[in-house]
């Protein structure tokens, strides 16, 4: 198993506490709910209006195989976008 630096951004990262962490995961969904996230509902709600780039592609399918991923960054709506 690869591990997957997940990188948080805008209110992503104000719901975890951190800027990012490694996760040991094979899917998307799998690496979201393994996050130890400060604010945990706040973190639950966000996910389903995220965006995450998965090694530079971007996706919403939280079904998205991470083998050999390196990087997942985690993209919540941001105002005017």
């Amino acid at each position: 198993m690869t591990v997957t630096t997940v990188r948080f951004f805008a209110a992503a990262r104000a719901a975890v506490g951190v800027d990012e962490v490694a996760l040991d995961a094979v899917v998307l969904d799998e690496a979201l709910r393994a996050v130890d996230a400060a604010d945990p509902e706040r973190w639950v709600a966000l996910q389903e209006r995220c965006s995450y780039l998965v090694d530079g592609v971007t996706t919403r399918d939280r079904s998205t195989s991470l083998a050999g991923v390196t990087v997942v960054d985690v993209m919540p709506p941001f105002a005017g976008g």
